[in-house]
């Protein structure tokens, strides 16, 4: 069985058991009216409370000094370890013993009295006394500054117009607290209003960085064009300046010249590099020549083209080293180029298309002629034969009945007119531009 202390009180500040003293237990009557007396001066308001009644019964209680609870003590468990007891004076009725009564009476006069609440132990009788004391000091020095305050007055004679002074003071303060209400609505008013244009700003603010955002949008994009655009006009600008640089180039370069480039190879006649004509001693191949004539009818063609000429009687039809001449009245073919042999073994038709050709030659040279009366061919040509007015002497362009040296002359000497005729056209800054080809002609 555990061992039980008996207590009857505990301390209303610390919750500790508290032991009362005999002699507080055992107060006379004189002790009892002291007390009963209120420690601060009554007023009206205190002379009709009851001076005998209870407003605070602080009951007995009994503590354990174990840690748990004991069901069959009689008691409930408190968080503080000790659990109350049943006080071994109370008599089965429920009554107090009369020295726990008069203890309970005590301490309820001391509590209605005070503001603290009795019992208290002794540690916390001396802080509160503490208290109480420091609390004393600050009211002492108040109280002598009141003191102090009220002297300085009483000394100080009394003004005679203090009171109206003061109504006029307190009806102008009236009057500005009326102006500052109204300033206060005024200004009340005005924040509203601000207010509402904020908020109208604060949408204009976000449509505008909307727009923004859009506007930086589209200027990034039409950037990144203008840098492409300018990038392309500077492409563009440098090919137009080199196309203006070749077109200067070709405008000083004679396109005949850089096309048919006519020169000679010892008795041989060339054009682009190919002979036209043919030796006992320089057998120059058959496919050398007819590409020569090839080159001699385009050149020839290119030439009529240039000035309008068209031939009465012939067409020349450049095809390679399978050139012809056309003859207009039948349609027939001559053809400008040979098989191989000489004199005897020959085809006429390669005559007759020699002679029509230098037929159209003379219908070159004759308009030509007939357009610059100082401008002059070095050679004559006349009935299939051309003539050295100089030496007084004509060379046939056929092979039939004709030696091979007087042929190559003869066709020489009709190279030699074609680039004359070439430097007049490249001369003569009043003829168009080259007409396109006809129909069926081939380069």
């Amino acid at each position: 069985m555990e061992r039980q202390t008996s207590v009857s009180f505990i301390c209303q500040r610390c919750s500790m058991p508290v032991r009362l003293d005999d002699t507080i237990l055992n107060p006379n009557e004189h002790t009892l009216a002291e007390l009963s007396l209120p420690i601060y001066p009554a007023t009206e308001s205190d002379l009709g409370s009851g001076a005998g009644s209870f407003d605070k019964v602080v009951p007995p209680v009994r503590w354990t000094e174990s840690c748990g609870s004991n069901p069959a003590a009689g008691g409930g468990a408190d968080s503080t370890g000790f659990t109350v007891l049943s006080d071994p004076g109370v008599t089965p009725s429920g009554h107090l013993s009369h020295k726990v009564k008069m203890a309970a009476t005590l301490f309820d006069m001391l509590s209605t009295s005070t503001e603290v609440d009795h019992p208290m132990c002794e540690e916390c009788t001396d802080l509160v006394t503490d208290g109480l004391e420091e609390e004393l000091v600050t009211v002492r020095k108040e109280a002598a500054l009141y003191r102090e305050f009220v002297q300085k007055l009483r000394r100080e004679p009394p003004a005679d117009d203090g009171e109206a002074a003061l109504d006029a003071e307190l009806a102008k303060l009236a009057t500005e607290e009326q102006q500052l209400l109204g300033e206060l609505r005024t200004l009340k008013q005005e924040e509203q209003q601000l207010q509402h244009e904020l908020e109208q700003q604060d949408k204009e603010k976000e449509r505008l960085e909307q727009e923004e955002e859009q506007f930086w949008r589209e200027f990034c994009t039409y950037r990144k064009q203008l840098i492409v655009a300018d990038e392309d006009y500077r492409s563009l600008s440098n090919r137009l300046d080199y196309t203006t640089r070749q077109l200067e180039k070709l405008k000083k370069t004679n396109v005949f010249n850089a096309t048919f480039h006519i020169w000679h190879s010892g008795h041989f006649g060339t054009i682009n590099n190919f002979r036209l004509g043919r030796l006992p001693s320089v057998p120059v191949d058959w496919w050398e020549i007819n590409a020569a004539w090839g080159q001699t009818a385009l050149l020839l063609t290119a030439l009529a083209r240039k000035i309008g000429l068209q031939f009465s009687k012939y067409k020349i039809v450049p095809f390679g080293n399978h050139s012809y001449v056309q003859v207009l009245a039948d349609g027939r073919e001559l053809p400008l180029y040979g098989a191989g042999g000489f004199k005897f073994i020959w085809n006429p038709k390669f005559d007759a298309a020699m002679v029509a050709f230098l037929e159209c030659l003379q219908e070159l040279q004759e308009k030509i002629e007939s357009g610059d009366a100082k401008f002059r061919l070095p050679y004559r040509v006349s009935k299939g034969k051309i003539e050295d007015p100089q030496a007084g002497t004509a060379y046939s362009v056929k092979i039939q009945l004709n030696s091979e040296e007087h042929w190559t002359k003869a066709l020489k000497y009709m190279l030699t007119n074609l680039k004359w005729g070439i430097a007049w056209v490249c001369a003569d800054s009043t003829l168009g531009e080259l007409a396109p080809p006809e129909p069926g002609e081939q380069t």
